[in-house]
């Protein structure tokens, strides 16, 4: 599916529609999808993830409808920064899992259930992009932050939790669509999902790999290197940060 232009508010289904942040970059993708929930017939909404404090986009967000709830899938600024301007202009609460996130309400956990603009919003605690990350199902959608994107694939800070995290997702019933933080909206969740732990599976052998050749010692730049060598060298930089959560997870594998 195609992004809309920068600012304007695009319906994905009766319940959400998304605000793309004119914030692209090789982390962002296109921008960071702000997205807004409501049943049918409800005039507030629940916006989730404002961005970064951005006020050319916040004012934006502000201006779709009253705003009940301010949802955040993780702590990064780029999810998170304009919550606190956003809140201070609409009067509504901030939560997410970090309770230093939130502000005039408290934090969620995993399996909470979310009660607002006409919604039931489940909570599901998916760390390993970070330890905060979460995903939040609505009706047939699951918004995945930057757990699942929707092209490519998230820097990791625990593999063994993510790999967690991806085996809990693919237990969702099949017919969900992902909204993701990043990129397009994916059509059918799961298969994302399996492909993902494909893609984790084969990364981890290559790494196992590139350590047979280089030895035990080498350090994460010298795999990438290795393993990496055919993506853009723009990327490397978040790829080297996901080999350390590879060789940690192999380590802590190879000792238990």
């Amino acid at each position: 599916m195609t992004h809309p232009a920068y600012g304007e508010l695009r319906r994905v289904s009766e319940t959400a529609s998304v605000l793309l942040e004119n914030n692209p970059s090789s982390m962002t993708l296109e921008g960071t999808n702000s997205w807004v929930l409501r049943a049918p017939g409800e005039s507030a909404c629940v916006l989730v993830d404002p961005g970064y404090e951005d006020l050319d986009h916040l004012p934006k967000l502000a201006e779709v409808a009253p705003v009940e709830l301010i949802l955040l899938t993780h702590h990064h600024p780029d999810h998170a920064e304009g919550a606190p301007w956003l809140a201070e202009r609409v009067g509504a609460p901030v939560r997410a899992f970090d309770e230093s996130l939130c502000r005039g309400d408290g934090a969620f956990g995993d399996g909470d259930t979310i009660r607002a603009a006409g919604l039931e919003i489940g909570v599901l605690h998916t760390p390993g992009h970070t330890a905060d990350s979460v995903c939040l199902r609505v009706g047939s959608h699951v918004l995945t932050g930057d757990t699942i994107l929707g092209r490519g694939t998230t820097v990791l800070s625990d593999l063994g939790s993510y790999l967690g995290s991806l085996r809990r997702l693919l237990e969702l019933p099949g017919g969900l669509s992902g909204l993701p933080g990043h990129g397009p909206e994916i059509a059918d969740l799961r298969a994302v999902v399996q492909e993902y732990l494909d893609h984790r599976e084969q990364r981890l052998d290559q790494v196992r790999s590139a350590l047979a050749v280089l030895g035990e010692d080498a350090t994460p730049r010298q795999i990438v290197e290795h393993v990496y060598a055919d993506v853009d060298k723009a990327l490397w930089a978040p790829a080297e940060h996901s080999v350390r959560a590879q060789l940690e997870y192999l380590r802590v594998s190879r000792t238990e």
